[in-house]
């Protein structure tokens, strides 16, 4: 595995890459690897010749300073995973600096409504900095296929339009969730939980999984209410959202349509550490 910490190094080595006729891969993340990222290496790692991993935790998609602050960066361990992996590696590790320059700042962007959902209405600038971030990544690196997990399904979805609307050349390729053998959906924060909030957070899944399998015979409100029902009764777990929305739209739903794709959104306070999850209902 090759490591880059400069863009200009890593885009003359790849561009002689792709000279070479090899397919490139990308799976940007923000470090703290688990098993969930490791997946969509490995996905990035059938489907290409060479596959870039960056790990840059950006300060600008953070809301809140503390959250950034206590953001897990464990660059050693994170590089000894990814040498655990077969096929052709490179690992990008710029300081902001390098990819920001002067100016360390969010580009406003608009991706029709999607940004106004959910995690947009609740982390005020959030997609800005994923927006930001993401067109940096994509002009230094230039991938023919990026890969994207479905726990950040509302980002997915964002990055889909991002791409659509900037006319920038890569496939969003989105991957399957994966989750802790309590059912929770990995994540660098779950590290921030002790054994007792992790236990205690399979509860989210838990319900979502109830959720689905009431979908059909239910309504949408009497669901939402029943979810929020629930949470007021845990005593460790505390609800921000919980929504059904349509899928391409991310527009909650207040009643069910047919031809119509819909998936269950929460977000969850355990402790000090906020948890979000999503699962599709049909």
């Amino acid at each position: 595995m090759v490591i880059y910490t400069d863009k200009q190094l890593l885009q003359s080595f790849l561009i002689g890459e792709k000279e070479k006729g090899k397919q490139l891969g990308f799976v940007p993340t923000m470090g703290a690897l688990h098993r969930g990222h490791l997946s969509l290496v490995e996905r990035g790692l059938s489907e290409n010749d060479l596959v870039v991993v960056s790990i840059f935790v950006n300060p600008t998609q953070f809301d809140n300073q503390q959250d950034l602050d206590k953001y897990p960066r464990i660059h050693k361990q994170d590089q000894k995973l990814l040498e655990t992996l077969k096929g052709e590696l490179v690992l990008f590790l710029p300081e902001a600096a390098n990819l920001y320059g002067d100016s360390i700042e969010a580009r406003r962007f608009t991706y029709d409504g999607l940004e106004h959902q959910m995690e947009g209405a609740h982390r005020k600038g959030h997609f800005d900095g994923v927006g930001t971030i993401l067109t940096l990544l994509f002009e230094v690196v230039k991938p023919d296929c990026a890969y994207f997990g479905e726990k950040d399904f509302q980002q997915l979805q964002i990055v889909r339009k991002l791409v659509e609307k900037h006319n920038i050349p890569v496939e969003i390729i989105g991957c399957p969730i994966v989750r802790e053998a309590n059912g929770l959906a990995m994540s660098s924060r779950n590290r921030r939980l002790n054994k007792k909030e992790f236990d205690e957070a399979s509860f989210i899944y838990k319900i979502l999984t109830e959720v689905r399998s009431r979908f059909s015979s239910e309504s949408i409100a009497v669901l939402k209410k029943f979810v929020e029902e629930q949470f007021l009764q845990h005593e460790l777990l505390k609800l921000e959202y919980f929504e059904i929305a349509n899928e391409k739209t991310l527009i909650p739903a207040k009643r069910k349509r047919k031809h119509n794709t819909y998936r269950a959104f929460i977000a969850v306070h355990c402790g000090s550490v906020r948890l979000i999850d999503n699962i599709a209902l049909c």
